[in-house]
C-alpha cells in the first residue's frame, strides 16, 4: 500500500467517525490537528459542528484572536470560554501529573459548553509515544480522539492540512504554555507571560519552532538544530539574553540538542 493509498483510507475513517458523532464539538487551540479536525468536521456536519476554544493563561493572546478569525473565514459556529487555569487543583505546584488536573477541569468546562454535542479534541496517533497523563482525563471524561482514532499521524494531518489550503499544514507544533516548566517548579502568571514574551521575541526574529523551557530563574533555548548557530551569531546572541534578561531570567542557555517534543517529560524515564 502506497503512503497517498494509506491516508486515504485514514481520511474515510475520520470522515465516518465524525458522521457518526453527528453533533460535534472540538476543542480548538488553533494548531495543527485541532484546526484541521475543525475544518473537516465542520466539511462534513455543517452546522452541526462546534469549536470551542478556552481562553486561558496558557494559550498567548495572538493564538486565541487566531481560532476566531479561522472559525469567521470558514463560517464554523465558535463558544469561547474563560478559564482560570490557576483554579486548577496542583496546577501551580506543577507535579508531573499536571496536565491529567487541568485536562480534566478543562473538558468538564467544554462538556457544560457544549451540551448535546459529542467532543472531540485533536489528538493525533503519534500522541501514543509520548508522556501523556492528560490523555486519562479524556477517557475518563468520554471525549473522542478521532484524528487519533482513525490512525492519523502528524505528518498525515499536515499532508491533508496542506492539500485542504489551510495555513497551519506548516505551523510548528504547540503546546501550551505550562509545559514549559520544568515539573515541581512553581507556575505563576508572571512566569506564564515570561515565557510567552521571550517566545514571541526570539520569534520575531525569524526562528520558527522556539521553546524557551524555564528551570528557576534560568531560560533553556530549544530550536531547530539548524537554528542554532544562528541563534548563537554574536548580534542575535546578544539581543535575545537582552531582551530575556530583561524579561526576568537569570541565566540564558541554548540547549545543543535542539528542540524536541516533551523535552521536559525526560527526566520521568
Amino acid at each position: 500500500m502506497d503512503i497517498a493509498q494509506d491516508i486515504r483510507i485514514k481520511e474515510s475513517a475520520l470522515t465516518e467517525r465524525i458522521k457518526a458523532a453527528g453533533k460535534l464539538a472540538v476543542a480548538f487551540s488553533g494548531g495543527v490537528d485541532s484546526t484541521y479536525l475543525v475544518y473537516k468536521a465542520h466539511e462534513v456536519l455543517g452546522g452541526n459542528c462546534l469549536a470551542v476554544t478556552v481562553r486561558s493563561q496558557v494559550l498567548t493572546a495572538e493564538e486565541a484572536e487566531w481560532t476566531a478569525a479561522f472559525c469567521k473565514s470558514i463560517s464554523v459556529k465558535q463558544e469561547i470560554i474563560d478559564f482560570d487555569v490557576f483554579s486548577v487543583s496542583r496546577f501551580e505546584n506543577n507535579p508531573p501529573d499536571r496536565c491529567y488536573f487541568c485536562k480534566r477541569s478543562i473538558f468538564e468546562n467544554i462538556k457544560k459548553a457544549a451540551d448535546g454535542y459529542v467532543v472531540a479534541d485533536g489528538s493525533n496517533a503519534d500522541d501514543v509515544d509520548d508522556y501523556r497523563p492528560g490523555m486519562k482525563a479524556l477517557k475518563e471524561l468520554g471525549i473522542m480522539s478521532p484524528l487519533k482514532e482513525s490512525g492519523l499521524t502528524k505528518e498525515d494531518i499536515r499532508m491533508l492540512s496542506k492539500e485542504a489550503g489551510l495555513e497551519t499544514w506548516d505551523k510548528p507544533s504547540a503546546a501550551c504554555l505550562a509545559s514549559r516548566f520544568a515539573y515541581g517548579g512553581k507556575i505563576t502568571a508572571e512566569g506564564l507571560s515570561r515565557v510567552a514574551g521571550a517566545e514571541r521575541f526570539i520569534k520575531e526574529l525569524g526562528f520558527t519552532g522556539i521553546r524557551v523551557r524555564v528551570h528557576g530563574d534560568i531560560a533553556r533555548i530549544e530550536a531547530a538544530p539548524d537554528d542554532i548557530e544562528l541563534l548563537t551569531y554574536g548580534r542575535t546572541r546578544k539581543e535575545i539574553s537582552e531582551e530575556l534578561k530583561r524579561l526576568g531570567f537569570k541565566y540564558v542557555t541554548i540547549d545543543i540538542d535542539g528542540y524536541r517534543t516533551g523535552s521536559m517529560n525526560e527526566v520521568l524515564k
